[in-house]
Formats: C-alpha cells, sequence, structure tokens
C-alpha cells in the first residue's frame, strides 16, 4: 500500500516541476522547433534567441524541454519512471534524451556547426546521453560525448602547386590552427560535451561548463560563436531568460574559458622553400579567452532585438593583469606596438534580428569587426575593412487549410572575405592571428562561422515542417577562403582558381513516440578543388580546373525519455 501512495505523491510533485536543463545548441529537430514556434506566436515574443543555449523551463515555463510540440500525446508532461524528486521536494532528476548522430563524407570533409565532429571523410559518428539533477540552486548536468571517426585519407592542397604558391599557403595556415587531416589514422574522442554545474537564482545562472555556445541571430552561421568546434571548458554569468527594465528586457552572458590546440601540424612539416622551413611550429600553451554578449529588447518596439559581442584572447602567458582577464572595455588599439605588448587577438560584433509573429516572419543581420581597435573613429571611416557580415529572413507561409502544417522560407548570405587588399597581403583575414598564432580556433576548429576564414556563402532553403516534423531542401552556394586565394595569385593575377561549393540537399526531421529520426543527403560539386587547375601547352586559357564531387550523408536518432 505504501508504494502506491508514494508513487502518486510523486507523480503529483512532478505535475509541479519544471527541469532547469538546458536545451544544447544544435539538437536536432528541437533546437529549431522552439525558433519557429516563436515566429508562429506560440512562445514568448521577448526571448531573443540570440544567446544559446536556452533554458526552456525558465525562458518559455515548459516542463519537459523534449516535448515541446502541442501535437504529441507526451506534451508538457514529465515522466515518473525517467525522472524523480526527494520527499522534501528539492533534490529532482531527470534522464536527459540519448542519441546517435552518424556522418559520411565520399570525397573530402565537408560541414559544420556539428559540435564533437571533425572534419573528415569516411564515416564518422557522435554519441551522446546524459542525466540532469537539481538541489535547491544548485543544478548539475552530465551529457559526455563520445566520438568515432574513420578519418579517411583525401586529397589536400595539390603537390604540383607552384612552389611559391606553395609557401603561401603555408603562410597563411601558420597563423590559424585549422589541420587539413587530423592525423592518419581513425580518431576516437571523448568529451564532457554539454555538462554543466551552477548555481541558479531567478534570472541569472553561474557556473563551469563545457556546452557549446551560440551568440547571434544567424540560422546557418555566426560570427563570434557557434557549434563548429567542441565546447570549451568556461566559466559563465549568464541570464536564464529575459530581465525586466523600464526600458525593455536584456539578455546577456559572460564567459572566461580554456582553449586548446589539436595537436596537429600540416601533413608535410619537413617542407622547405629557397632552403627555409615553410611550417612554423605553434606555441604548446593554452589560451585563455574572454567572451560578452548582450541584447536588449526595446519596449517601444516589440519583436527587436539589439545587440553586441565582444571576444578576446591571449595566451596563457601573457595573462599578468587584471585587464588581462576582462579586456571587453579596454580602449587599447591594436596596432603593431600594441599587439607586440599584450599579444591579444578580439574581435566584435552588433546584430539586429526583428521578429514579426502576425507575419511569421523574422529578418537579422549581424555585422563584426576582425581584431577591434576599440576606435568608433575607425569604424566610422572605414566601415568595410576588417568587416564581416551575416543577413538572412525566415517566413512561414500556409499550407493551404491544414492548420498545424507551413511552408517554410530562409535565406542567409555570410561574408568574410577581407575588401582591403592591403589587409589581405598583411595575412590578416577573420579568425587568424599573428598574435596568437593558434587563432580563433578550439582543437583545429573555429569558434564562429563554420565556413572558415576568408569565405563566402549563400544559403536558401524551402521546407514542409508541421510541430517537430520538417522535409526540405536546401541549395548552397560557398566560396572557399577568398583571402588566400588573393594573397596567393595576386603577382600573377591569375583569377582562375576560386574554389566553389555547388550543393544540393535534401533534409528532414520526424518525431515518432519518444523517437526523433533526423536524415540529409547533400550533393557537393567543387569547383577548382584546393584551388587547383592544370593548363596543358595550346589549351584555352580558362581551362576548366580539378573538380570534384562529394557526397555526404547524415542520419541520427534521439530518444526522449
Amino acid at each position: 500500500m505504501r508504494k502506491p501512495i508514494q508513487l502518486i505523491i510523486a507523480l503529483l510533485c512532478l505535475g509541479n516541476l519544471a527541469y532547469s536543463q538546458s536545451l544544447p545548441v544544435g539538437s536536432q529537430a528541437l533546437e529549431d522547433y522552439y525558433r519557429r514556434a516563436q515566429l508562429a506566436g506560440k512562445l514568448d515574443s521577448t526571448v531573443s534567441f540570440t544567446i544559446r543555449p536556452l533554458i526552456p523551463s525558465a525562458a518559455f515555463k515548459i516542463k519537459d524541454f523534449a516535448y515541446p510540440d502541442s501535437l504529441e500525446q507526451r506534451y508538457n508532461l514529465l515522466d515518473a519512471d525517467h525522472s524523480g524528486v526527494s520527499k522534501n521536494g528539492k533534490l529532482k532528476w531527470q534522464l536527459l534524451p540519448m542519441s546517435i548522430q552518424l556522418q559520411a563524407n565520399s570525397h573530402h570533409p565537408y560541414g559544420w556547426n556539428d559540435g564533437a565532429m571533425i572534419p573528415a571523410k569516411g564515416l564518422q559518428s557522435l554519441l551522446s546521453a546524459g542525466i540532469y539533477a537539481e538541489y535547491g540552486i544548485l543544478s548539475v548536468q552530465f551529457k559526455p560525448e563520445v566520438i568515432l571517426a574513420a578519418n579517411s585519407s583525401f586529397d589536400t592542397f595539390n603537390k604540383d602547386h607552384f612552389d611559391v604558391i606553395t609557401a603561401r599557403y603555408y603562410d597563411f595556415y601558420n597563423n590559424i590552427d585549422l589541420p587539413a587531416r587530423f592525423g592518419k589514422s581513425g580518431v576516437t574522442k571523448a568529451y564532457w560535451g554539454q555538462s554543466s554545474i551552477r548555481l541558479n537564482y531567478k534570472a541569472l545562472s553561474f557556473g563551469l561548463s563545457t556546452e557549446n555556445l551560440w551568440w547571434g541571430p544567424g540560422l546557418r552561421n555566426s560570427l563570434l560563436m557557434s557549434n563548429t568546434a567542441p565546447g570549451f571548458k568556461h566559466l559563465t554569468l549568464n541570464t536564464r531568460k529575459p530581465v525586466s527594465t523600464p526600458i525593455g528586457s536584456f539578455e546577456g552572458q559572460i564567459i572566461a574559458g580554456r582553449l586548446e590546440g589539436s595537436g596537429y601540424g600540416v601533413l608535410e612539416p619537413e617542407r622547405e622553400y629557397f632552403g627555409q622551413p615553410l611550417y612554423v611550429e605553434k606555441p604548446n600553451n593554452w589560451r585563455y579567452l574572454s567572451g560578452l554578449a548582450i541584447t536588449w529588447q526595446p519596449k517601444w518596439v516589440p519583436g527587436l532585438f539589439l545587440g553586441l559581442t565582444r571576444s578576446a584572447q591571449t595566451y596563457s602567458n601573457g595573462l599578468n593583469k587584471f585587464g588581462d582577464y576582462l579586456p571587453f572595455f579596454s580602449s587599447k588599439k591594436q596596432e603593431a606596438a600594441a599587439e607586440a605588448i599584450n599579444k591579444r587577438d578580439q574581435r566584435n560584433s552588433y546584430f539586429m534580428r526583428w521578429l514579426w509573429p502576425e507575419e511569421k516572419a523574422e529578418v537579422y543581420f549581424e555585422y563584426g569587426r576582425n581584431n577591434y581597435s576599440g576606435s568608433s573613429g575607425d569604424l566610422a571611416l572605414e566601415p568595410n575593412v576588417s568587416r564581416a557580415y551575416i543577413f538572412g529572413l525566415r517566413k512561414l507561409f500556409p499550407f493551404g487549410s491544414r492548420k498545424e502544417e507551413q511552408l517554410m522560407l530562409s535565406a542567409e548570405v555570410t561574408q568574410l572575405q577581407e575588401t582591403d587588399i592591403a589587409k589581405v597581403l598583411n595575412l590578416e583575414s577573420w579568425y587568424s592571428s599573428k598574435s596568437v598564432r593558434h587563432g580563433y580556433t578550439n582543437r583545429g576548429e573555429v569558434l564562429g562561422a563554420g565556413i572558415g576564414p576568408g569565405a563566402n556563402i549563400q544559403s536558401l532553403e524551402v521546407s514542409w515542417v508541421k510541430g517537430l516534423k520538417r522535409l526540405g531542401i536546401n541549395f548552397e552556394r560557398l566560396v572557399h577562403n577568398n583571402d588566400f586565394y588573393y594573397y596567393a595569385y595576386v603577382d600573377s593575377k591569375d583569377y582562375r582558381r576560386h574554389w566553389v561549393d555547388l550543393s544540393v540537399a535534401a533534409s528532414g526531421e520526424w518525431n515518432y513516440k519518444n523517437f526523433i529520426f533526423n536524415a540529409k543527403l547533400q550533393g557537393i560539386q567543387s569547383l577548382n578543388y584546393q584551388w587547383y587547375l592544370i593548363q596543358a601547352p595550346g589549351e584555352l586559357y580558362m581551362t576548366p580546373g580539378k573538380d570534384a564531387f562529394n557526397l555526404q550523408v547524415q542520419a541520427g536518432l534521439t530518444y526522449r525519455f
């Protein structure tokens, strides 16, 4: 008799519980559902979606973040078999969704926003599971990740390039930690993943985390913080939901983190040019990263979000004074002399997201400066120099008379290519750095836009959506590292070799009971792969380059308890 009574009490307690676990950045189907639901007017329009991961229970008062779709039977309910509460009601726990994600590239590495996965040819898998618990204001989220990658060999930078082009390739990639291949064999790695330990009080949270972060309004790319690289250890002070004030609501995050190198160098470190080694080994020091993101929703303009982000990194042996730990408001310029003194690499961005729930649409923009000088005069005089930007829009359209079904149109443009040839020739690209020679990376992948330095991309997606379900087709044009391209060929004026990927993809997510299935099939035609072409004697000047076709297949399964 006692056990049934205890079970009934537990169920009654669970009915009033809301667990404060985060919705990991990149969660298949779930994360994008929340944003679409806000677009459709179903969720609080004061949440910006520009500082993530989200805390759905705090931001939207949803009890179980894994079941947000009102079309599902388990909507907004907690399962007593896989969550619980102590007799005094202070200790709560819940099993987190477990998932497996598979990805395979047939010819060469392709893809970003995939967290712990590495850029690799062949099959790789990412496995994740975990548990969440909270006691009073203390919360612990343990969600480790394991990757297994075949890391098969593929054609890298062509050895038949002219020696001067190879030398300039090394010049560029000596200033950023982006290995062409992560070693010469399979890779197995385990990470803390989307784990954290926090103290939560009302709208604020402070703690230690290894979760992936996303700053800014972009869907495909973010200038300063995305989930392309694995998550890194960081202290965080952040809001869990918008904080209301007389002038509107605010969201924010301040982090202090530790970045690691990949541990891999170039494939030919012994290569020389005129008797001098081309490869310059990077320092064996970890890097300290400080970052700040703030979003303001003015109360006079509903749906409008204005924000800024800043980040600065330095090698650990360069932390000498308090200002090195929190340099956000320093006005010190990053000119040559100052750079030699403080050895700091920094960048910033300003962004806007405008949400129109009545139109089921949004438009967003992010503008950033590389190696930010802190001078408003520089911005006014040369807004195009060292800049990058993201522009995008999304709209939902009715799908006939079916109320719960809609067509979704999304478009996004990201431009990272440097516009000033003097900056290009001085090797000043987004994410690369002469002072912090690992560049803006963690474990060999860019922290910001996954397309990488000097790249540009245009994306268009058309999808059918119904709750968590989505079926869509995506078209993209990606230009690889135009900064290196113009640096390498500035003397020869050989401008035939742009490496451009044209791709089309079919993708979808589908929920069934406790499961979420996701899949993607993408064909990528790479024109002038690795900027290479061969012109035989007597051929026309505009000869075709070395092209390659890559097929990427993704598939995944998530089980929600």
